[in-house]
């Protein structure tokens, strides 16, 4: 019934990780997986596991029965190891979930009211906002879609749907806000005066990425990661690496189109030397999001984070004319539906034809 297998941790240490599954007519009905620091303490698992589950089976009792949250949710993980690659807000939240009071307990007796309380405490208690917990039953929804059809379980999927749509009715959780915020000019000469004022002594050239950004639409994160080798200055185009998507985090390599402004930034940056030497802005992108923080608390510059830059390019590439398709060979966002939440057009600016 049982496997274990070993992998390389990043400090090179050795996880083992003991993977129970029983099949009915070639079919899982049952899953579960423990990680140890040693192969002996996996083995032991291994077998007390197989030994209960056995006498349960033995019994006639469904195999489902007592199992945890905290179980369900090792499931998922194990699960998606090797198949996907997470990003670091989603497993923060599964980590989070997994040391929750919901945890902790039995899966199929959970109910309608056990969500909405986790709900309920996640706003009052720990000061999450609507669509932060949103994203809790969100993971939480995968968690046992997944016991649903590998453990024949759905009566905990069937209550968390619930939940969530009276919690959506009562606005205890919500979808993300939609942000509409325009650098506005003024805005846009304080930073750039305060960022020339310090460049000179900075090792970030924030006057440099903060245009850069504004010609190219790109976000700080990908800003880091342009190569110089990656870059086509004649054809005023460059590639990105694992370009971020909804579901295709790795891979993802895409081609985007920049102005003659964006060029002319990237052609007067000095070579690096090192490890850095293959990237066109060798920085931190925390670093960078920090320092334009900064900037606007000393300027008193309100409601303003370096991601509302990308909003700001791509509304300004719609009031120079583009065509959707063309500016989304700018943003590469892949339909309407996503480029319009970054597009906030002023009425006055729409030209008369």
């Amino acid at each position: 019934m049982g496997t274990i297998t070993g992998r390389k941790r990043a400090d090179g240490t050795t996880a083992y990780t003991a993977q129970i599954r029983i099949k009915r007519d070639g079919k899982v009905i049952h899953s579960e997986a423990q990680t140890f620091s040693r192969r002996a303490l996996a083995d032991e698992w291994k077998r007390r596991r197989e030994s209960e589950l056995e006498a349960v089976r033995a019994s006639g009792k469904p195999l489902a029965k007592g199992v945890t949250l905290e179980t369900l949710i090792a499931d998922y993980v194990s699960a998606a190891k090797n198949v996907t690659d997470w990003g670091r807000s989603k497993t923060a939240d599964i980590n989070r979930l997994k040391v929750s009071a919901l945890a902790a307990r039995d899966a199929t007796k959970l109910t309608v009211q056990d969500f909405m309380e986790h709900a309920r405490l996640r706003r009052s208690v720990d000061g999450a906002g609507p669509a932060t917990v949103l994203n809790d039953l969100v993971w939480l929804r995968q968690v046992l879609m997944q016991a649903a059809i590998g453990r024949e379980l759905p009566g905990p999927l069937v209550a968390l749907d619930l939940a969530r749509e009276e919690l959506l009715r009562v606005r205890v959780v919500a979808k993300s806000r939609q942000r509409s915020r325009r650098l506005t000019a003024d805005e846009q000469s304080r930073l750039l005066a305060h960022f020339a004022s310090r460049d000179a002594r900075a090792q970030i050239p924030m006057v440099d990425i903060m245009l850069f950004a504004l010609a190219t639409t790109r976000r700080q994160a990908e800003i880091c990661s342009l190569r110089w080798a990656d870059v086509d200055m004649e054809k005023g185009v460059a590639w990105l690496d694992d370009v971020k998507h909804p579901r295709h985090k790795k891979g993802n390599r895409r081609k985007f189109r920049m102005l003659a402004e964006a060029v002319e930034i990237i052609k007067r940056q000095p070579k690096a030397t090192g490890e850095a030497a293959a990237l066109v802005f060798p920085f931190n992108s925390k670093s960078i999001s920090a320092a334009f923080t900064r900037a606007c608390k000393l300027l008193g510059i309100e409601d303003l984070d370096f991601h509302d830059l990308r909003h700001e390019a791509t509304s300004r590439l719609f009031e120079r004319g583009y065509s959707i398709q063309e500016v989304a060979q700018f943003t590469l966002h892949e339909s309407w539906a996503t480029l319009k939440r970054y597009t906030h057009l002023q009425p006055e600016n729409v030209p008369e034809r």
